[in-house]
């Protein structure tokens, strides 16, 4: 069917004709997609949790990129970096989990607490064989979510501790009475106990954290979660370590046999576009990569389906929420870095694919609780790049800023009809959206075009009663090509923009996106 070409805001003319050597392309005719959003039946409310945060003591994670220490040059506040701390604050990250991954499971707390330069140096055996000085510990971590106004997740070691020193750890951070640990904390310069609201019991035990069955990890967990208390008025969400990947046989086992002492279970997705063996390149990719990369991405939406299903069997009531606690891509390692250190830069491929599973956790936030991208700053899919004192913020940072209007929101229904993209083969839905009400009755509304060349037009029937809508605003993020990113010679390469090609009369609701971008909208009453 011929379909008119898409009109394009002035404001986003210029980025869409800069000619680059990935996006010198003919005009695309433009995509349809319609929406109906069914703003009269809200659903679950969408956490903010699902927008948490991930930082492991991983290359270049906490070492430069949190941390610098109080003698550092670098602008900071008690060792951590005052820039980090401004971002941060800026987007209202909800929690932060903490010290791993891999690495939780080979940390022992005692080794960071105390004065720092008695602290043990210990090789970190997953990442490097780096010698880990263990100058950012308890204290500094739970000051830094003080700082940033996050809760705190801690990962407690299963693979190679003990019950005993899960529960001293618990009772060291949260105990406010007249025990042993309790008077060493504050001797280490915290009186009063901290709120840990969420606690990880191991991580990956099937893999780093043990090489475990489902079976023996269940028994385990089990002992495990007795020693998990609730002290001075702390109250732990207790989480166990699901599934990685596809691989559900584990969330099936360890659903069937923990029934007592657990809030949720952990489940980890990442996306490749190829093989572990051999991963795609983070820039510089052809136009085939992006497909590959938005395919896998796309597949988390059926994984959470089978997921469900399973914790229904178990759990009919859904007293146990599913924690996606690891996702986001993962790419060769940038050239010319450790490999070990997983630092690859961060595009707007990595934006589309933080927009589209974000709209796909929204349509599962009745089991899905939390959901925390790897990794915070230097690692995977970042939100933050640093060298020496300069910061970067990436393309996914930005996508987090304009999706906070979501957390906490009420869900509401969007049924999507779209035209495809394609490229060969390779088919992907054009658009991706998702849409939330807030506790002042605004209705945003977040469509991402997963196309990289063709712009959408995105028409949308907004079916609500009792609520007058009159007015609509957005933000767009966009690029020139599909491999823009912000690098320290260039920070603002990508960002958001003021977006003008929506408009909204009565129920009816008309967007323009151009290729490869997230938009934001938000729709008001008089």
């Amino acid at each position: 069917m011929k379909r008119s070409a898409l009109a394009i805001s002035a404001s986003l003319l210029g980025w869409l004709l800069l000619p680059t050597a990935t996006d010198v392309l003919l005009a695309q005719e433009a995509k349809r997609a319609t929406l109906t959003i069914r703003a009269g039946e809200p659903g679950p409310q969408i956490s903010r949790h699902l927008y948490g945060h991930f930082a492991e003591h991983l290359g270049r994670c906490i070492y430069d990129g949190l941390w610098v220490g109080p003698q550092s040059s670098i602008p900071n506040t008690r060792g951590i970096r005052n820039d980090v701390i401004e971002a941060l604050r800026k987007i209202k990250i909800p929690n932060l989990r903490w010290p791993g991954g891999c690495f939780a499971d080979q940390y022992h707390w005692r080794d960071g607490i105390g004065a720092a330069e008695k602290r043990p140096r210990r090789v970190n055996i997953h990442w490097g064989g780096v010698v880990e000085d263990n100058g950012f510990g308890t204290h500094e971590f739970l000051d830094f979510c003080e700082r940033i106004g996050a809760d705190p997740y801690v990962a407690s070691n299963v693979g190679s501790g003990s019950p005993q020193e899960m529960a001293d750890w618990i009772e060291y951070m949260t105990f406010g009475g007249d025990s042993d640990l309790a008077k060493l904390r504050q001797a280490n310069g915290r009186v009063q106990p901290w709120k840990v609201p969420f606690l990880g019991i191991g991580n990956e035990n099937w893999g780093c954290g043990g090489r475990m069955t489902p079976e023996y990890y269940s028994d385990l967990y089990r002992r495990f979660s007795v020693y998990a208390r609730d002290w001075s008025g702390n109250r732990l969400q207790r989480i166990a370590a699901g599934p990685g990947g596809t691989e559900l046989h584990w969330l099936d086992v360890l659903a069937e046999r923990v029934k007592e002492g657990v809030q949720g279970i952990s489940m980890h997705y990442y996306t490749l576009g190829n093989t572990w063996q051999d991963k795609l390149p983070a820039t510089g990719f052809p136009e085939k990569d992006w497909y590959a990369v938005l395919r896998d991405a796309l597949k988390i939406d059926g994984v959470l389906a089978e997921a469900e299903k399973i914790m229904e069997r178990h759990d009919p009531n859904g007293r146990v929420g599913l924690y996606v606690d690891e996702w986001g891509t993962w790419y060769k390692a940038e050239a010319g870095t450790n490999p070990a250190f997983l630092y690859q830069q961060n595009t707007m491929r990595d934006a589309v694919v933080a927009g589209a599973t974000f709209n796909i956790l929204h349509r599962h936030a009745q089991r899905v609780k939390m959901a925390n991208i790897a990794q915070l700053v230097n690692v995977l899919q970042a939100l933050i790049l640093t060298e020496g004192g300069k910061m970067v913020l990436t393309p996914t940072y930005h996508v987090f800023d304009m999706y906070q209007v979501h957390q906490d929101a009420a869900f509401l229904p969007v049924d999507v009809t779209t035209d495809n993209s394609t490229l060969g083969a390779e088919s992907l839905p054009a658009v991706s959206a998702s849409a939330s009400r807030d506790t002042q009755g605004r209705v945003h509304v977040s469509l991402v075009n997963l196309d990289p060349r063709a712009p959408v037009t995105v028409e949308a029937r907004i079916i609500i009663e009792g609520q007058k809508l009159t007015s609509v605003s957005g933000r767009v993020l966009t690029a020139p090509a599909m491999d823009t990113h912000n690098g320290f010679e260039a920070p603002n390469r990508v960002q958001p923009a003021a977006f003008t090609g929506a408009t909204l009369e009565g129920s009816f609701l008309k967007a323009q996106l151009p290729p490869r971008s997230v938009v934001v909208l938000t729709l008001a009453g008089p």
